[in-house]
Order: structure tokens, then C-alpha cells, then sequence
């Protein structure tokens, strides 16, 4: 047997082997930052279990946490509930088809992820580039429900699947995006669009969800969009676009146009989301309780911000009955033309700002059914024309009345400059003998007055009408190719604050015209107009008006709508025309003079005011004389 040795080269052997291994051990030992990232992975684990426990009581899902595969295995879709408990059903279905339909107006493209429309494009309209207008595309509108489950989860619509169903009976295409729970259980969008119409019937309801909606919770719909431009003035378009709103049966208001505007209303029965010539609106049948509304501008910049022009926002609570949803409401998706809107008979014309009260009134019953009339056989450039004369002429009265009273003060300035000289030092005395001539002869400066103030709720309204007709959207005249928007004859390349980087021609005709018309009208009386101590110089004040206003017509007015240029230049003109008339074939300065005479010599009974007046300066002239007196 032989004996077993020690073999040293083994024991050589383990040894290397043990300091390879320890040397192997050290050299991969974790650094201190690795320990304290091991150290941090370990704090994050235990944060994310406690988090998730806590997310027991109520998930918030989103569009993450599912995928929209066709889902047949039984282990994702056991996934699938856990993230979204009974609509699992619906993603286990999922699809990102897109559902498209038209109209002869309409071409609305629905996108089957949150049921809503992703596109909207009005098929008869272009802008100012001659494209397509789209209210709705690349994600600038988003319509979301969210609510609560009866199993502790917060959802949204807009990341759930909806299954369209498409029916056409005649000229009705019917739209049903289902959000199902199964086959029998569903929240559905029925959208119904008609050919020649641009409202589309819009109801949500729910049909078996009442174990479903957490009804403890509320149910909140939001509606955004952001408006792209259209015009070619994009801060001009953004000065006509707002949130306009109907409220308390019936009453209307709007957001205003500041960088950031809300407003909290109660009983709502519509929200527009207005863009100049063109809106989306929200109508109900039944008014929401509230409805939270923001707008905010995004037109910082007009060279860099040229996509959009505002942010629109609508915060609407939906409620339960009987643990369902049913609410019958309206999409609108068109022009903001009074003519259309109004046909709807749900006050839908308050969109188109047409000025308030009396000014309203004059557009609606005068001038828009004027305007209609004469652009059914004409073109809309003479449609203004011809519209301006017919207004001029039936305000020739006024204007008549106006310059006869100018006419009879310029003949007295005489005998006025002569009490004034009389009594230069009796300032009262002077005004009260002043009075007296003024009433013995006829004559009064508020007779002047009292003409051009009735003028004013005209001018005013056209104001008004001028940016809000639809009609004159792309038509063209002379060289203008846009009576809605500004006519260009020239470039400019630099920028003038107030004014642009263009030049255009009505607003400086209309500015030539205004410079006429009052150097006629307050020419003479800047003449001759006296300097009294203590009161400014009206001749001088007259002479810078005469200045002023056409220079501040021409840079208001340059980015402005051309047609409200050519109206105020027509205007202006057809003014100047019929004062020369009335000045050098009408009025008669020598019986007007020897009309005054006569009635100095009649009694005159003073009225009320006049009596009152000189009452009121009897006082203050004893009051005088007492203080120095004193």
C-alpha cells in the first residue's frame, strides 16, 4: 500500500487559486457611490410599494396603462382590469382607426382614442393663404370626461378606446362611439350630421354604468381648444376672438380680450369658442349649474406666434339620473354669420358683436338687411358705396340743421364779439347778454350740437357692422383682394409702431377726406373764435383736431378692414359734397340774417334751462360782488 504524501504543488496551487479569488473579490467590491445608488434603489423600492399601497384606495388611470393591441391572451387582459377595472373590456378591443364622414359642408374625421372629433374642416371656406379652414386638427382640441368608479378609480375619456358605428339615412349620418363595459354596457357619443346644416345633434348617455359611475363623485366635462388663425391680420383677428356664453335663461356676456381672462357662470345654456368669422359652440338643452371658462392669448409676438390665437377652456359638470348620464346638446362648427346663427332661434346672433342697445338694434333691423339686399345684385365694394349714400342722404337733414346753426352764429359773431368787448371786464354780464341775444335770435351753439349726437349711434354701429360681416370675407374691389381684412399697395421693410409694415390706401384717402371735411366745417369758426383769459384757446383746440383726427385715422385704421375705410372715405366725401351744396345753393346768408332780426324783435319766452341758467348766473354775480365787497 503506498503511503500518501503531501503534495506541495497542490497546496502551491489552492493557495494561487484563494489569492486569485480574494484579489478577484476586491478588485469588485462596490465603490461608495455604488452603495449609496444601492442605498437609494432600496428607499425608492420601499417608496414605490408604499405608494402603490396607498393607490388601493383610488387609481388614476391613463392613457399608459394599457396598450391597444388586440388583447387575447388571458394574463394581459388580467392585467388590463386591474389597471381599469370594468372598461378593460373596451381596451382589450382597442383600436387607432379613425372614423371620417361629410356633409356637403362639413368633413369631420373622429379618432376612436377618447370618441372625440380630431378633425374638423369646413369644406366651402379657405384662408387668407387660400387653404383649407380646419377648426379642428393636429391636437389643438381635446374633449374629455373624467369621473369615478365604483371601484375606487379615476377616469378619462380621452385616453379610453371608443368603438365607432356608422349609419347614413338620406342625408343624416349618424356617428355612435361606444365606450364599452361589454356589449350591453356602454357610455356612448351619438353625433348626427345633416347635409346643408352646420349644427350637429350631440348626445352623451350611458346605458347600464350606474354600478359602474362612482356617484359620490363629481363628473366633470372639459372641453379646450386653441384657435388657429386665419386672416391675414392675425392681431386684428384676435381683437374679434373671445369665449362668448349664454347664461340664466337667456342673458349673454363674454371673457374680454386680456392676456388671461376667466369667468365662473351659472345655469349655462351655450359656450362659444369664438374666432372671428368662425366658432365652435357648445349648446345644451338643459343649462349646466356652472361652468368654469378661461381664455388666454397667445399672440405675444406677431412675427413668431403666427399658428393660433387664443386658448380656450370650458370646465361643464354633468349629473346622474337614476345613476346614468343622458344629456341632448348641439355642436355648432361654422361661420360667425349673423344671418346663419340667427336662423337657429337660440340667440346665437349675440356672438356677432354688434354693439349693445340702441347700436345693435340700428344693425340688425337697418343695415344688415340693407347690406344683404344690395349685395344680392351687386358687388360688395359698390354694395358700400351705394349703402353710404342711402345713409348720408337720409342724414342730410340732420347735417342740415347742423351747419344752419353754425350758419346763424357765424352771423351773430358780430354783435357777440361786441357784448364780449363791451364787457371784458364783467365776464358774467358778458355771458348773460350772451344768452339773451342767443335765445332772442334763434340761435345756440347746442343747436350744433344736438345734430352731430344723433349722428353718433349711426357711426357708431357701422363701426361695429363693418368688422363683423361675414360677407365681405375674400371679396374683392379695386385692388383690394379682402374687403375683411387691410388693403396693401406697398411693403414697408421695417416695422412703424401703431401702424405696420405696410401701406394702405383707403385709410389714407379716408384720412385726406376727414382733413376737408373739418377744415370746411370748423374753418370759420377758427378763424374768428376769441381768446377769453382763463379759458382755452378753442380756435387752437379746433386746429389741432382738424390735424389730430385724420393722422389718428390713419394709423388706427391702416390694419384695420379695408370696407370700413372705403365706407368712412365714401362718407367723408358725400359730406363735403352736401355742405358745398347747402352753403353755396340752400342756405342764404341774407335771410337767414334778416330771419334773426325778426325774431329780436318778437318776445321770447325763455324755456326752463334757459331760465334756470340765468338764475344760476344772477347768483354767482352777487356772490362776486359781495366778496370783493368783503
Amino acid at each position: 500500500m503506498e503511503e500518501k504524501k503531501l503534495d506541495i504543488n497542490s497546496v502551491i496551487g489552492f493557495v494561487l487559486i484563494f489569492g486569485i479569488l480574494m484579489y478577484m473579490l476586491w478588485q469588485n467590491q462596490p465603490t461608495p457611490e455604488e452603495l449609496e445608488a444601492q442605498e437609494k434603489a432600496k428607499q425608492e423600492q420601499v417608496e414605490k410599494e408604499n405608494k402603490a399601497k396607498e393607490q388601493e384606495q383610488t387609481k388614476v388611470v391613463s392613457a399608459e396603462d394599457f396598450t391597444v393591441n388586440g388583447t387575447t391572451d388571458s394574463l394581459k387582459l388580467e392585467n388590463l382590469k386591474n389597471k381599469l377595472g370594468a372598461f378593460a373590456y373596451s381596451a382589450a378591443n382597442a383600436s387607432t382607426e379613425q372614423t371620417v364622414v361629410e356633409s356637403d359642408l362639413l368633413a369631420l374625421t373622429f379618432d376612436n382614442r377618447g370618441g372625440y372629433l380630431s378633425e374638423v374642416k369646413l369644406k366651402k371656406h379657405t384662408d387668407f393663404k387660400d387653404n383649407p379652414i380646419y377648426i379642428i386638427k393636429d391636437n389643438n382640441a381635446s374633449f374629455n370626461i373624467n369621473f369615478g368608479t365604483t371601484d375606487s378609480r379615476i377616469l378619462n375619456t380621452k385616453d379610453l378606446y371608443f368603438q365607432p358605428t356608422v349609419t347614413k339615412n338620406g342625408n343624416i349620418t349618424v356617428v355612435s362611439m361606444k365606450l364599452k363595459v361589454s356589449e350591453s354596457k356602454f357610455l356612448e357619443y351619438r353625433y348626427e350630421l345633416k347635409d346643408g346644416d352646420y349644427m350637429l345633434d350631440f348626445t352623451i348617455r350611458s346605458q347600464g354604468l350606474s354600478d359602474v359611475f362612482n356617484s359620490s363623485q363629481p363628473i366633470n366635462l372639459d372641453w379646450k381648444l386653441k384657435t388657429y388663425r386665419h386672416a391675414k391680420s392675425i392681431s386684428y383677428e384676435n381683437r374679434y376672438t373671445e369665449v362668448v356664453f349664454e347664461y340664466e335663461d337667456g342673458k349673454d356676456d363674454y371673457l374680454g380680450q386680456s392676456e388671461l381672462s376667466d369667468d365662473t357662470a351659472e345655469d349655462v345654456t351655450y359656450v362659444a369658442f369664438k374666432q372671428h368669422f368662425f366658432s365652435s359652440i357648445l349648446l345644451t338643452d338643459t343649462p349646466f349649474k356652472t361652468a368654469v371658462l378661461e381664455s388666454r392669448n397667445l399672440v405675444q409676438n406677431e412675427d413668431i406666434d403666427t399658428v393660433f390665437t387664443k386658448s380656450f377652456v370650458a370646465k361643464l359638470p354633468l349629473e346622474l339620473a337614476g345613476g346614468e348620464i343622458n344629456k341632448s346638446m348641439n355642436w355648432y362648427y361654422g361661420p360667425s354669420d349673423f344671418k346663419i346663427l340667427n336662423k337657429y332661434d337660440r340667440n346665437l346672433d349675440e356672438i356677432v358683436p354688434l354693439g349693445w342697445g340702441i347700436f345693435g338694434w340700428i344693425n340688425k333691423y337697418l343695415f344688415i338687411p340693407l347690406f344683404a339686399l344690395l349685395g344680392d345684385f351687386m358687388p360688395y365694394g359698390i354694395a358700400i358705396i351705394v349703402m353710404t349714400i342711402l345713409i348720408k342722404l337720409l342724414l342730410s337733414f340732420v347735417q342740415y340743421k347742423q351747419f344752419l346753426s353754425q350758419a346763424k352764429m357765424k352771423i351773430l359773431r358780430p354783435e357777440l364779439e361786441a357784448i364780449r368787448a363791451k364787457h371784458k371786464d364783467n365776464k358774467m354780464k358778458a355771458q348773460q347778454e350772451t344768452l339773451a341775444l342767443q335765445t332772442k335770435a334763434g340761435a345756440s351753439p347746442m343747436a350744433g350740437c344736438i345734430p352731430a349726437l344723433v349722428q353718433l349711434p349711426v357711426f357708431y354701429a357701422l363701426f361695429q357692422f363693418f368688422p363683423s360681416a361675414f360677407d365681405l370675407r375674400q371679396k374683392s374691389f379695386l385692388w383690394v383682394e379682402d374687403l375683411s381684412s387691410y388693403d396693401t399697395i406697398a411693403e414697408l421693410p421695417f416695422k412703424i409702431p401703431f401702424y405696420g409694415d405696410h401701406v394702405s390706401l383707403f385709410p389714407i384717402l379716408a384720412s385726406v377726406a376727414i382733413f376737408f371735411y373739418m377744415r370746411l366745417t370748423t374753418g370759420d369758426q377758427m378763424a374768428s373764435q376769441p381768446t377769453q383769459e382763463g379759458m382755452p384757446d378753442m380756435a387752437k383746440m379746433m386746429k389741432y383736431m382738424m390735424y389730430f383726427s385724420p393722422i389718428m385715422m390713419l394709423f388706427f385704421f391702416n390694419n384695420y378692414a379695408s370696407g370700413l375705410s372705403l365706407y368712412y372715405f365714401i362718407s367723408n366725401v358725400i359730406s363735403i359734397g352736401i355742405i358745398l351744396v347747402i352753403k353755396n345753393y340752400i342756405l342764404d346768408e341774407d335771410k337767414i340774417h334778416a330771419q334773426i332780426q325778426e325774431n329780436k324783435k318778437k318776445p321770447k319766452k325763455e324755456s326752463r334751462f334757459q331760465a334756470k341758467m340765468k338764475e344760476m348766473m344772477e347768483q354767482a354775480e352777487k356772490q362776486k360782488a359781495q366778496q370783493k365787497r368783503k
